[in-house]
């Protein structure tokens, strides 16, 4: 196997992707994914705002391998953060040989298609990552949803999964830790408006429908290069919130974002998180997609080691798999 960065990012899945809102996959009697999804997410191993994912074999010889990404709730088709994660891993293991030019190609095979990594190296040393994506696009703009924060309006993008973008400001909201609880509920209001309805369906494949979760951001106008600089913080499946700038729903900030007229070619986002983590977000090619004008976002960050980890379930535990709070 040899897979090249010349792997089409525009591949479609071939895999049955997990919806977002359905704890996939459908059975009366709950797979061993679901279970050790539940140990590993669930207090008192895990907790609300848990994430990982299970490795798989690739689709075929073109990627290194595969990944369904989980979470508290259920399944999810796609994450940037985590790709990135997993191609440092996967060089830092030697699952994948490190390339002696300092970038090394990871392929990547996720329920919303194939996506592509260059990892960075000097030395021993890995630098940054860059997680090139499947075409991502504006589904819909200004779309009004009730809150118990008033009306606000709404942009619906994808980039492997759909989101709906809300300007914090308008519901009287910043993107900062002190308005961490009413974020998650504005977030939560606006996947349950939106789910069950037209906007929240993939415009080809039916499979990779269902509003994922909300982006919630801050404009904070230009750097001193003239790229656009926001801070988001993504609310994602039934109120989890992502530490990271969300690599996914950067690149879904980044086609809604091209579609207004505020990114083009040659410019970056500056995306920052509510923690103060920070992407760096470009478009590398225009093209149609799925029936819209799309592109393919490049996003730019880094993913550290924490530790390995051992977990292990007493058959006498009460308990069994956990619980959540939330």
């Amino acid at each position: 196997m040899n897979p090249s960065a010349s792997s089409p990012h525009h591949r479609s899945p071939s895999k049955e992707p997990p919806s977002p809102n359905a704890a996939w996959p459908p059975s009366a009697t709950p797979t061993w994914t679901t279970c050790l999804r539940k140990l590993l997410c669930h207090e008192p191993r895990g907790h609300a705002d848990m994430y990982g994912g299970f490795l798989t074999p690739p689709d075929d010889e073109g990627a290194h391998f595969g990944v369904l990404f989980w979470h508290k709730d259920g399944f999810s088709t796609a994450c940037g953060h985590g790709s990135i994660a997993l191609a440092v891993w996967a060089v830092q293991t030697g699952r994948v040989a490190r390339d002696l030019s300092g970038t090394t190609v990871v392929v990547i095979d996720v329920p919303s298609g194939r996506v592509t990594l260059r990892v960075h190296t000097a030395g021993e040393r890995i630098t940054g990552v860059d997680f090139v994506n499947v075409p991502s696009y504006r589904l819909a703009a200004q779309v009004t949803v009730g809150t118990t924060r008033g009306d606000v309006s709404v942009d619906i993008g994808y980039g492997g999964a759909l989101y709906a973008h809300l300007d914090a400001a308008r519901a009287g909201l910043a993107v900062t830790p002190e308005h961490y609880a009413d974020l998650i509920a504005i977030g939560r209001e606006v996947k349950r408006a939106l789910n069950d309805t037209a906007y929240a369906r993939h415009p080809v494949d039916d499979r990779l429908s269902g509003l994922y979760g909300t982006v919630l951001y801050d404009d904070l106008g230009a750097d001193e290069d003239g790229n656009p600089h926001q801070r988001n913080v993504t609310v994602f499946a039934d109120g989890q919130v992502d530490r990271s700038p969300c690599g996914s729903g950067t690149c879904s900030r980044v086609a809604v974002l091209a579609a207004e007229g505020r990114l083009k070619r040659g410019q970056t986002l500056v995306h920052d998180s509510i923690v103060g983590t920070r992407f760096h977000a470009r478009i590398v090619e225009e093209l149609s997609a799925d029936g819209h004008r799309a592109v393919v976002p490049e996003v730019t960050g880094m993913a550290y080691r924490t530790g390995e980890h051992r977990f292990e379930l007493d058959p006498a535990d009460d308990l069994g798999t956990g619980f959540v709070l939330r």
